[in-house]
C-alpha cells in the first residue's frame, strides 16, 4: 500500500514520502511457492476426496480426532469454556453485527415497474443457498469473523451456512471461535483449516452439497486457494494482509495515531500501515511515537517488522492532495482525524471502511462491536469493490413480463438489431411474434 510509479504522476498536488517501506512488493499469497503448493493440494483433494482432507489435517495441523464435525451439543457447550466477561462481549458483538446486517437487508427492496405500456420489469433479492465460512484461528483467533460471515449470511436468509476453523489442539478447535459461530447461527461446524477446509467445502466433501459461495479471511494459502477456486464457487473477496491508513492534520494526537497504526500492523508482519498528513510536525511526531510504543508492545516482533518493512508516512500540501493520495492507496481501513472530518467523508471514494474522528478506531469494528463488517478489500481492491455485506449473499434477480399489447414497441426493434448482427434465430423470435400479433389484431376501420 504505497504510491508507485504507475499512479504517482497523476497526483496533482505536492507530496513527500517521509518514511518509505523497506520491502513492499507483491502480497504473500501471490508468491510462486504458495501458488504451486495450493494448486498441488487442491488437485490431490479433488482426486482423493475426504481422505485427502483428513490426511492434510493430520499432517499439517496435527489433528488426531475421529470426526471433523462438531456435534450441535458440543458447539453449544463451547461457551462454557470461556470466562463470563468474554462470553458477554461476544454475545454483544454477534447481536450488534446482526442488527446492522438486518438494517442493510431492510433497505434492499424488491420492485416491479411498468417501464413501457404493457412491459413490466422488476427485481427480487434471493439469497444464495449454501455458504461456507472460513474462520481463522492461527497466530491470533479472530473471534468476530463468524459475526461478519456466518451471522451476516443468516441475516440475508441463507438456508445453509457451514463453518470451518482449524484445530488448535489434537482434538479440538478454539472454543471462542466456535462459540462465535454458534451465536451467529451456524448450521454445521467442522474442525478443519487451511486449503483442505476450502477444498472440502467447495468440492462437497463435508457431508453437504458443494457450497455455492466461500467467505472469510485466512493466511496466504487460504487466500490463494480462494483465488484458484473462484469460478467453481462464488467468493466474497480476496483479502490479503490487513491494512490501515490514517489521514490526520496538526490537530491530531500523535499518540492515538501511532497506536491505531500499530493496532493493525500487529495483524501480521506484512500488514501495511500508512499515515497521510498535512503537518510535517505531526508526521515526525508519529514516527517517533511508533518507535516509542513498540518498546513495550508484546506483539512488537510482529508489528515492528510490519511497520519497518511495509509502513509509510506521506506529507501532503493540502486536503485535496490528501484525498488524491488516499484514493490511490484505497486502504482496507481508513481513519480520519482532522479538524474537518466532514470534508473527507464527502470527498473520499476508495476505502473498505471509514472511521471518522479521534473517538473512532478500527479495533471497534475488528471486534464486531460497532456492527459494521470487517471483511474488506485489500491491495487496492477498494477502488472497484466494497467489503462483505448482507447484499453479497443476495442475488438481485431480474424478471420481465410482456403483455401482447406491447409487442410492436419491442419486436420490430429487436428484429432490426438482430438482422444487422446476422443473428437470424434471434430475429425469428421477434418476427414470429410480429406475425402472430398482426394476425390476431383486426385491421383498423378505413385503413388500406
Amino acid at each position: 500500500m504505497e504510491l508507485n510509479s504507475t499512479y504517482a504522476p497523476f497526483i496533482k498536488g505536492s507530496y513527500e514520502c517521509l518514511k518509505k517501506p523497506d520491502i513492499g512488493g507483491i502480497p504473500a499469497q501471490r508468491l510462486p511457492e504458495v501458488v504451486a503448493r495450493v494448486s498441488e493440494m487442491l488437485s490431490a483433494i479433488e482426486k482423493n476426496g475426504r481422505d485427502a482432507v483428513l490426511g492434510y489435517s493430520r499432517s499439517l495441523d496435527g489433528w488426531a480426532g475421529n470426526s471433523l464435525e462438531m456435534t450441535a451439543e458440543d458447539l453449544k457447550r463451547t461457551g462454557d469454556h470461556l470466562k463470563p466477561e468474554l462470553r458477554s462481549a461476544l454475545e454483544a458483538g454477534a447481536e450488534r453485527t446482526r442488527t446492522f446486517a438486518k438494517l442493510q437487508r431492510e433497505h434492499l427492496k424488491d420492485f416491479e415497474a411498468e417501464v413501457l405500456p404493457g412491459v413490466f420489469a422488476g427485481q427480487r433479492y434471493i439469497p444464495v443457498q449454501r455458504v461456507g465460512a472460513y474462520l481463522p484461528a492461527g497466530r491470533f483467533p479472530i473471534l468476530a469473523s463468524a459475526f461478519m460471515t456466518v451471522g451476516v449470511a443468516k441475516a440475508a436468509g441463507v438456508p445453509t451456512v457451514v463453518a470451518c476453523s482449524p484445530p488448535t489442539s489434537p482434538t479440538a478447535g478454539n472454543p471462542a471461535v466456535f462459540y462465535s459461530a454458534y451465536l451467529s447461527g451456524v448450521d454445521r461446524a467442522f474442525v478443519v483449516g487451511g486449503v483442505q477446509a476450502l477444498a472440502g467445502m467447495a468440492f462437497g466433501l463435508l457431508g453437504e452439497q458443494p457450497m455455492d459461495m466461500l467467505v472469510g479471511a485466512g493466511n496466504a494459502y487460504v487466500t490463494e486457494a480462494k483465488r484458484q477456486l473462484f469460478g467453481r464457487v462464488g467468493m466474497d473477496l480476496l483479502a490479503g494482509p490487513s491494512e490501515v491508513a490514517v489521514i490526520a492534520d496538526e490537530t491530531a494526537d500523535p499518540m492515538l495515531v501511532a497506536a491505531d497504526l500499530l493496532g493493525q500492523a500487529e495483524h501480521g508482519p506484512q500488514s501495511p500501515a500508512v499515515l497521510v498528513t498535512t503537518s510535517r510536525d505531526l508526521a515526525h511526531a508519529v514516527i517517533a511515537e511508533v518507535d516509542q510504543q513498540l518498546l513495550d508492545l508484546s506483539t512488537r516482533t510482529i508489528a515492528g517488522p510490519a511497520w519497518q518493512n511495509y509502513g509509510s508516512v506521506y506529507w501532503v500540501e493540502d486536503q485535496q492532495t490528501a484525498v488524491e493520495v488516499m484514493d490511490v492507496l484505497a486502504p482496507e481501513h481508513l481513519e480520519v482525524i482532522t479538524s474537518d472530518d466532514d470534508y473527507f467523508q464527502k470527498e473520499l471514494s476508495n476505502y473498505g471502511s471509514l472511521f471518522l474522528g479521534q473517538w473512532s478506531t478500527v479495533a471497534y469494528s475488528d471486534k464486531g462491536i460497532t456492527g459494521t463488517n470487517h471483511v474488506l478489500p485489500t491491495g487496492g481492491g477498494a477502488r472497484s469493490s466494497a467489503g462483505l455485506s448482507v447484499s453479497r449473499f443476495l442475488k438481485p434477480l431480474t424478471f420481465q413480463r410482456v403483455e401482447k399489447s406491447a409487442t410492436m414497441q419491442l419486436a420490430p426493434l429487436v428484429s432490426e438489431i438482430s438482422s444487422y448482427e446476422e443473428m437470424e434465430a434471434h430475429q425469428r423470435t421477434a418476427d414470429l411474434r410480429i406475425a402472430r400479433f398482426e394476425a390476431d389484431t383486426p385491421p383498423i376501420e378505413g385503413s388500406s
